[in-house]
């Protein structure tokens, strides 16, 4: 909810400015508006096309790594530093291996692939 009020608060400035500019005897405000957002719109979704590939590489290593145990012995050999950072989660979690990765890619900075790491640690958390 408050997320859409940011954004209708950007477009309203962005309105405003563009009268203001109109206003003060530029014409051509407005088509730079527009070529402005559709170039904007462009950049994102080009950003997040790169973003999803990224992901699906991590999370695809990350399901391979959970059917050959790769993550759970892994997981294991943190896991005396691990329950002391984290108390509150159970020995032998699924929770862990995810905490484990993430930690790890963090670490390594790749930050991308951290975040679904993240995720689903936090999805295994909750569960």
């Amino acid at each position: 909810m408050v997320l859409n009020l940011v954004w209708l608060g950007f477009f309203l400035s962005a309105f405003v400015a563009a009268l203001v500019a109109l206003a003060q005897g530029d014409m051509t405000v407005f088509p730079k508006l527009m070529t402005g957002m559709f170039d904007a719109a462009r950049t994102g979704f080009d950003i997040s096309i790169g973003l999803v590939g990224i992901m699906a590489l991590w999370l695809g290593l990350m399901k391979i790594g959970e059917r050959a145990g790769v993550v759970d012995g892994f997981a294991r050999a943190v896991n005396p530093v691990f329950r002391h950072l984290f108390p509150g989660v159970p020995r032998g979690h699924p929770a862990q291996g995810a905490m484990t990765m993430n930690i790890s890619a963090n670490l390594l900075g790749l930050d991308n692939a951290a975040t679904p790491l993240g995720l689903k640690a936090m999805q295994e958390l909750q569960a």
